[in-house]
């Protein structure tokens, strides 16, 4: 097991650590030349950004905590082990995979995010009552035999997502003591700063977030009870990119929605990527509790430049999102 000071693991990098992560690779499904065995060379590479382009974080070919981190997770099946509310709570593909199918049978296990919560643990009590089951709140082979026997996985929505649509079209309309959260991770303390006093002029209760660690912006949003997370990250090449959480069989509808629009906003300011929204299961859009997004944008000279004009386009974004949350159609 690699070792958090071992990490990150890159070019020129050998041994043990580097036979792991290649090891965990290959459990993916993704081969690495034979070649590399216990070397860190471009093969190596080249897988590790596949795995981070399909586990939807951000592609760089090292392989740093998160990388780690969703290596170790991919690698849980269904049935391979005990699932139930702890602290630290478990993750996991096996928890997410529980997660999605509890959902399409209509029990509300909350977002598919493969963190094993109490949503989760309520869902998986309530299928094992209405399945005869020993109501345990533990996904044991019994439940994990239940669960092929009983369940369907695809062509349902996920109780989550109908769950999020029911509450944003609930939702007020305007900014009016709407609590909203801006983060910036560094570098974007002006932007944040000047995004959070135009929201606040406009009515809402805002919490500005200036820390580099997303699970932390995650923990203070959910502790602050934040109805819309958006996150503000420096790029250093020219362009944008405005993401949203997506998982397999789930995403969040709302995040999606203010995704478009933020990108349609800042793409009248600066050259954004085609196309400027997409899904990521980055930790601060996972860990979140609420719509959210985070806005890469780039670079840093021409941010400084436009910040003003952003903070006015992102407001507009909002207010639009507000009042139209969910995308009709």
């Amino acid at each position: 097991m690699v070792g958090s000071d071992q990490l990150p693991l890159g070019q020129g990098d050998e041994g043990e650590a580097v036979r792991d992560l290649q090891r965990r690779l290959r459990v993916g499904e993704i081969v690495v030349d034979a070649g590399e065995a216990g070397r860190y060379g471009p093969a190596t590479e080249d897988a590790v950004r596949r795995f981070q382009k399909e586990r939807g974080l951000h592609v760089d070919g090292v392989c740093g905590h998160q990388t780690w981190s969703a290596l170790v997770e991919a690698s849980y099946r269904l049935g391979a082990r005990l699932i139930y509310h702890r602290v630290p709570m478990l993750r996991g593909d096996d928890v997410a995979d529980l997660q999605l199918r509890l959902s399409e049978m209509g029990f509300d296990a909350g977002r598919v995010d493969g963190i094993c919560g109490p949503a989760t643990a309520r869902a998986l009590r309530d299928f094992q009552q209405n399945s005869g089951l020993t109501v345990d709140g533990i996904c044991g082979p019994a439940t994990v035999e239940a669960l092929h026997r009983v369940g369907s996985r695809g062509g349902h929505t996920a109780v989550a997502t109908v769950r999020e649509e029911e509450r944003l079209r609930a939702s007020p309309r305007d900014l009016h003591g709407r609590r909203l959260v801006v983060g910036e991770r560094g570098g974007l303390g002006a932007l944040a700063d000047a995004v959070g006093r135009s929201l606040q002029e406009a009515g809402a209760v805002v919490a500005v977030l200036h820390h580099p660690e997303g699970s932390e912006h995650a923990r203070q949003a959910n502790e602050f009870g934040g109805e819309l997370y958006l996150g503000l990250d420096l790029r250093a090449a020219a362009g944008g990119l405005v993401t949203y959480y997506r998982t397999p069989g789930f995403e969040s509808v709302g995040g999606r929605r203010l995704a478009e629009l933020a990108g349609s906003e800042l793409g009248m300011i600066l050259t954004l990527d085609s196309p400027p929204a997409g899904g990521m299961r980055v930790p601060v859009l996972r860990e979140t509790r609420m719509p959210a997004v985070v806005c890469e944008l780039g670079p840093p000279s021409d941010v400084v430049t436009h910040t003003g004009e952003l903070a006015a386009a992102v407001q507009r974004a909002v207010t639009r999102w507000l009042a139209q949350p969910v995308a009709e159609g």
